[in-house]
């Protein structure tokens, strides 16, 4: 078999291209080949004809992708194509937006926090009509979280204490997708990154900042290996299937009560931290399970 790794060239942090390599030498270890490209290397055409990528040398379709970016018109003319693609368009497309995110995780009845969607602005304006919106965060209590629908790492996320923090941070990212939350105070710098893959979870470790209310590595959280429970594994792995990832990390905070409810679910999560941390490498769990659903495609063909 032989593969594609696609990640985002124009994102200047050397852990992404380092993502792409973990599973190329995974790939590698299990005699198979994979090329890495960049996402601007693969460029989607259409036409009457129909569907095709140019950009480079892709006359060869590879026998599957792994998609570690979130250009999802990328992903959905490769599963166009007849790819496979992994994570799918679908699952990249819910991660990469909060609000599908936690609307699927909601439907799924999974424990998330209280959350509402922020409406849909579009422009920059001072003629704003958040009143209703105002009204129902406070019912959440203070302080409270705002995210904006797409970020990673920690960012784009913004813990607010009052009606007037609350205002001036809506004032400044409003033409953009967001939402408030509930703030799970008893989790205040802690949460537990679950790597799912397939049916099961194959890493976990505890994350936690001293002066942080967010626990990720990027913001400056510290991180040791975590043995979770049968119930986190199985919230974990419940919280893949209701987004639909192939493989992904979820994060848990733990309620007053120290019950956990589902942070977010991250599609593209990196897996060099967790690698350091506890000594396993995500990347040939992720390469073991495309080898077995490739061989199920073989067995459906035949």
């Amino acid at each position: 078999m032989h593969g594609w790794i696609v990640y985002n060239g124009h994102l200047k942090s050397p852990k992404f291209l380092d993502y792409a390599k973990l599973i190329q030498e995974a790939a590698h270890q299990k005699g198979i080949s994979m090329t890495i490209y960049p996402n601007h290397e693969l460029l989607s055409t259409m036409s009457g004809e129909g569907m095709s990528i140019a950009g480079t040398d892709t006359t060869e379709h590879p026998d599957f992708v792994l998609f570690g970016d979130k250009d999802i018109l990328l992903a959905r003319q490769l599963e166009s194509m007849g790819i496979p693609v992994y994570n799918s368009a679908d699952s990249i497309e819910a991660c990469d937006h909060k609000g599908i995110m936690y609307q699927r995780l909601a439907q799924n009845q999974l424990p998330i926090p209280k959350t509402i969607l922020g409406p849909k602005i579009f422009i920059k304006t001072d003629d704003l009509h958040l009143t209703h919106l105002q009204k129902e965060g406070e019912k959440l209590g203070y302080p409270l979280i705002i995210k904006e629908a797409y970020g990673s790492f920690g960012e784009q996320v913004y813990l607010v204490h009052t009606k007037e923090e609350m205002m001036k941070t809506l004032k400044s990212i409003h033409n953009r997708p967001f939402l408030l939350q509930q703030f799970i105070s008893a989790s205040y710098g802690r949460d537990v990154r679950l790597n799912v893959v397939g049916d099961q979870v194959v890493a976990s470790m505890l994350r936690y900042s001293e002066d942080d209310f967010r626990a990720n590595v990027t913001t400056g959280g510290k991180m040791e290996p975590y043995s979770p429970s049968v119930e986190e594994e199985e919230l974990a792995v419940r919280a893949s299937k209701a987004i639909g990832t192939a493989f992904c990390g979820v994060d848990l905070l733990y309620d007053e009560d120290e019950q956990p409810v589902i942070c977010e679910v991250n599609g593209n999560a990196q897996i060099r931290n967790i690698y350091e941390c506890t000594g396993i490498n995500v990347a040939e769990k992720m390469i073991e399970y495309v080898i077995e659903q490739q061989g199920k495609e073989g067995e459906k063909d035949t």
